[in-house]
């Protein structure tokens, strides 16, 4: 019984699609999806329509893209487009950031599997630029982000304000678990700057990519390991001692399309192989 992790499905694609329904069955193993599976509804029920046929639990916390809504077309916005996804997840038994934290019994470690729901507040950016020019910091280089007009955060007054009220829950949620056993911190932004040196074309994407608040996590609470995605750049590393995996699969232009999708499944436990590897630059 082994956990596997990946993230950023990315099934707007129909590579990704064609893709997802040729993987292996994995009767007693678990799957993490770091978010982004993809924009619609249908994405998510193509999805767990697959992968919960071929492995024996899926854990998913959401991405950007799994949020966005085209301004002009009528549908779920923020708050209500979330909860909207978490009932599809319920509609095929997959555990969401919103439920008790699993406890891992199989392969390797016992210990706590903990999907996260955290946005971003514009943090990642550096110290001289003020919150409130943090967007024409990155649109001075030529850079918008399309969650600026995709991700609705209704009915917060932005994302960042989101962002805000997810942290303090998630972080209150982490605290009411028991010290004495080490947890496994999933979420799909990193919740570190160091991956975001590898954003080397796009230096001032970071402050689309989570919040600078998690940075001491690893080191506050018992962490045993951290899955993320978004940055699609693969890569195992190790701060103070733990290990963080992007596990992104990405567009299709960001893995080899010769290669069986289950090739980009991470093992995350019991990883007992697990080395630091140089960053896959995809």
């Amino acid at each position: 019984m082994k956990l596997y992790a990946i993230s950023d499905l990315h099934l707007s694609y129909p590579e990704n699609r064609d893709a997802l329904a040729t993987i292996p069955y994995y009767p007693e193993d678990w799957l993490i999806i770091a978010g982004d599976i993809g924009e619609s509804e249908a994405h998510f029920h193509y999805a767990f329509s697959i992968l919960s046929k071929r492995f024996a639990t899926l854990i998913w916390t959401p991405g950007n893209h799994d949020l966005w809504c085209h301004p002009l077309a009528n549908g779920l916005r923020g708050e209500e487009k979330y909860q909207n996804l978490v009932r599809i997840c319920h509609e095929y038994g997959v555990i969401t950031p919103d439920e008790p934290y699993p406890e891992w019994r199989g392969e390797g470690i016992s210990c706590y599997l903990a999907p996260l729901f955290l946005l971003y507040d514009y943090s990642f950016r550096p110290p001289e630029v003020a919150y409130d020019e943090a967007l024409h910091w990155a649109h001075d280089s030529g850079l918008m982000c399309k969650d600026e007009f995709y991700l609705n955060p209704r009915p917060y007054l932005s994302v960042p304000h989101w962002c805000n009220e997810r942290y303090n829950y998630t972080y209150a949620k982490l605290q009411a678990l028991p010290r004495d056993k080490p947890m496994i911190l999933i979420n799909h932004y990193p919740l570190h700057a160091e991956p975001l040196k590898r954003l080397t074309r796009i230096p001032r994407f970071s402050i689309w990519c989570g919040t600078a608040r998690t940075q001491t996590w690893h080191q506050e609470f018992l962490v045993h390991a951290v899955v993320y995605g978004h940055l699609h750049i693969r890569a195992t590393d190790f701060y103070e001692g733990v290990r963080f995996e992007e596990v992104s699969l990405g567009y299709p232009k960001h893995w080899d399309l010769s290669q069986n999708l289950s090739f980009y499944f991470r093992e995350i436990l019991p990883g007992s192989n697990v080395v630091e590897m140089p960053s896959e630059r995809v």
